[in-house]
């Protein structure tokens, strides 16, 4: 289920390694961690593993994943916490821990004092963050305490580099915001829309509520629009939003 996580759309995202191919591969022994992932076309090509003999795998579909696996060395540090399947750290959380810490070594220095102590200085700081909290804390003193997962980690390190996340604009409009998309966005996806809100400092929600500043609204919105309009929450249209930001439908 680790693995399962680890390719997930939020996460690592790699082409061709859904959940059957994880099992597929799991099942002969070709994948136990992460890091196998990315040792998958050198073991290949020294005749230590034959992908070829599975069902469903040609040439050109080992080809295919070995280019997509190759795409993702290079991933975003928020992603790359996400992928490792904390208990508690969520897409939104692993993203208020990358911004918190910038760099892989920064975050990884500061698990290390929460591993050795839940009480630590490092710990004290991440609770008073909004959005974290001492359940979230614990949920990393718990993983990070653990050897195993320090060194899948570190096997993992070895072949892949976690990048910062771009800086806020903090002079954005909408920095500071709580935005909430609904219905369907024709000029990018949801995901893209919601990866632009936070880069220029606006805080992305699933829900409506009083603390709402703006709902952007596709074609198809429903019950979300709805509760936006009883509590008098601003709605605009994708085109509108685009405006706004400074980047005009094409």
């Amino acid at each position: 289920e680790r693995l399962k996580h680890f390719v997930s759309r939020q996460a690592f995202d790699i082409e061709g390694l859904g959940e059957k191919a994880i099992e597929q591969f799991h099942d002969h022994g070709f994948l136990k961690t992460p890091a196998d992932i990315f040792t998958l076309q050198r073991r290949q090509e020294a005749g230590e593993i034959d992908i070829g003999r599975l069902e469903g795998w040609g040439e050109k579909k080992i080809a295919k994943l070995f280019a997509a696996i190759e795409q993702r060395r290079r991933i975003s540090l928020d992603r790359f916490i996400h992928a490792l399947g904390i208990r508690h750290v969520g897409e939104t959380t692993a993203r208020l821990l990358a911004r918190q810490y910038g760099e892989v070594r920064t975050f990884l220095g500061a698990m290390e004092e929460i591993a050795r102590d839940v009480e630590s200085a490092a710990a004290g700081e991440l609770e008073a963050l909004d959005g974290i909290g001492p359940v979230v804390v614990a949920a990393l003193h718990d993983f990070f305490a653990e050897g195993h997962n320090r060194q899948v980690i570190d096997a993992l390190l070895e072949e892949v580099t976690p990048e910062p996340l771009q800086q806020l604009a903090a002079d954005s409009p909408v920095a500071g915001k709580t935005i909430v998309f609904t219905g369907k966005l024709e000029q990018m996806t949801r995901d893209e829309a919601k990866a632009l809100a936070e880069r220029l400092g606006a805080k992305v929600s699933g829900s409506v509520s009083k603390k709402t500043d703006l709902v952007v609204a596709g074609p198809g919105a429903g019950s979300k629009l709805k509760k936006a309009r009883e509590l008098g929450v601003e709605v605009i249209s994708e085109a509108q939003w685009l405006a706004l930001i400074g980047s005009p439908a094409e």
